[in-house]
Order: structure tokens, then C-alpha cells, then sequence
């Protein structure tokens, strides 16, 4: 059977019109799921429909075009709940900030000092220097330091070593900045004080903080080794330490997730 040519061209243009029709629908059912996601508040759901809208359809336009408009509403539904989530786990932690609180001391020095430090009343920072070890520290905003603490002049230790009875230790590497190794003289003794920050501080506590309640050496190192053994009271107040820091640390996160979601807000609602 022969067909003209006029019989062909009208075969070819069916052909392209379903096809056509077909991918439309395709990219309009997107829509429609993404839409009902958004609704249902399946927001990652919902994105993940209208990112493929251009991938799949790249010629569907109008469809393209609602997904952009789409996607703005859900982004504004998904930082609007963010904010929420934030300010419900901001009042449970606070709750539990003011809880805690109280077995701290907070000392800040008007002189010298913008922010203060909290310490641990189970390790009392006024009594601290009566004998070598270890004593911990928390910074207003969380940060957790770690001070060595050695009564001897010659030894010059740099780093210090945490070890349990099974040979499991932490420690840490050596600290030779300024002001975080520093020493002193009274008219009973010489010192020897050293601060451990960031991830030498937090591997420390950890480890201590597990380990609590075995006994636990501390290991001087600098010219030569001193070890002491870790009293229960440093022990239990590098615990809380650590517990303070890690809970004043998720405030801090939690308040920069609300602030991030509220800038974006208002960003996507000047677009509007």
C-alpha cells in the first residue's frame, strides 16, 4: 500500500503532537505530586519532584515555571517549620542550661576578660592549683578548654596523656603558643599551666568523661615524664564540663539555624 506524501506528513505531524502530549502530561503529573507533597508537608518530597520537572521535561515551560513558583512556597513552609523545631528544642535546652548551671561556678575578670568561664564546683577553680592534674573550663558560649596543671619548673611539659587500666588513652598534641603555655612562680612554688583548646580539649573530655569511674593517669610530657593519678573530683568536673560545653554548643547551633531560616524568609518574601 502507497501513501502520498500530503498522507505522510499528516502521520509524522500525529506522531509529534502525541509525543508531545505525552511528555506534557508527564511533566504535569510531576507538578501534581510535588504539589500534594508541599501540601502534606513532605517538603523534601516536594523538591525533589520539581527539580525533575527541568531534568525530565526540559521543554515543558509552563510547567518549569510553576515548579519555580512552587518551590519558593515550599521553601518558605520548610525554614517557617525549621524556625519552629528551633524554638521548641531552644526552651527544652534552656531548661536544662538552667538546670545545670548550678553546679558551675561562672568567674570573668572586668580586667582583661569580655566573656566568662564556667568551672565545675565538683573541681573548684579556687582550689585547682593545691595539686598537679587536670581542671576544665567553659567558655559563655561553649567552647571547652582543658588546663594542665603541674607544680615543677624544670619540666617543661608541652602535651599530656590520659591513660585507663586496659591501655586505652586519649591525648593530646603539643601546645607551644603564646599565652597557652605559660608558667609562674609564688612564694611556695613554681607552676607549670597549660591549655589544651578544640579538638586536643574535646578528645580529653570524651575520653574522661567515659572513663570516669576508673582510675585514670595523667601523664606530664615535656623534658621528661611526671604522671599523677586523676582525682575523682577533676574526673567528675571535666564530665560536666564536657556536658555543659556539648549543650551550650547545640544552643548556639540551634540559635544559628532559627537566624539562617529567618534571613532566608525574608529573602524569599522580597521575591514575591
Amino acid at each position: 500500500m502507497r501513501f502520498s506524501v500530503q498522507t505522510t506528513m499528516l502521520f509524522i505531524v500525529a506522531l509529534l503532537f502525541f509525543s508531545c502530549s505525552g511528555k506534557n502530561r508527564g511533566a504535569k503529573e510531576f507538578l501534581s505530586e510535588a504539589r500534594i507533597a508541599y501540601e502534606e508537608g513532605n517538603y523534601a518530597f516536594a523538591k525533589l519532584k520539581i527539580d525533575s520537572i527541568k531534568l525530565v521535561f526540559p521543554k515543558a515551560f509552563d510547567e518549569i515555571n510553576a515548579g519555580f513558583s512552587l518551590m519558593q512556597e515550599v521553601r518558605l513552609a520548610e525554614n517557617h517549620r525549621n524556625i519552629l523545631f528551633c524554638d521548641s528544642m531552644l526552651r527544652v535546652q534552656y531548661d536544662a542550661l538552667k538546670a545545670m548551671l548550678t553546679k558551675f561556678d561562672y568567674i570573668r575578670d572586668d580586667r582583661y576578660q569580655e566573656f566568662g568561664e564556667y568551672f565545675s564546683k565538683a573541681y573548684p577553680h579556687s582550689t585547682s592549683l593545691d595539686r598537679d592534674g587536670l581542671r576544665a573550663g567553659v567558655r559563655e558560649k561553649g567552647a571547652l578548654f582543658i588546663e594542665s596543671i603541674l607544680s615543677a619548673s624544670n619540666v617543661k611539659h608541652n602535651r599530656v596523656k590520659v591513660t585507663a587500666k586496659d591501655d586505652t588513652f586519649a591525648e593530646t598534641g603539643p601546645v607551644t603558643a603564646d599565652g597557652m603555655n605559660y608558667r609562674f612562680n609564688t612564694s611556695a612554688r613554681s607552676y607549670e599551666i597549660v591549655r589544651y583548646i578544640g579538638d586536643d580539649a574535646s578528645r580529653l573530655a570524651q575520653f574522661i568523661h567515659t572513663m570516669q569511674d576508673q582510675p585514670l593517669t595523667v601523664h606530664f610530657i615535656g623534658n621528661r615524664t611526671v604522671t599523677t593519678t586523676l582525682t575523682r573530683g577533676a574526673k567528675r568536673g571535666i564530665g560536666e564540663s564536657y556536658e555543659l560545653s556539648t549543650l551550650l554548643l547545640s544552643i548556639e547551633q540551634l540559635k544559628l539555624d532559627k537566624e539562617k531560616s529567618e534571613v532566608l524568609i525574608r529573602y524569599l518574601e522580597s521575591r514575591k
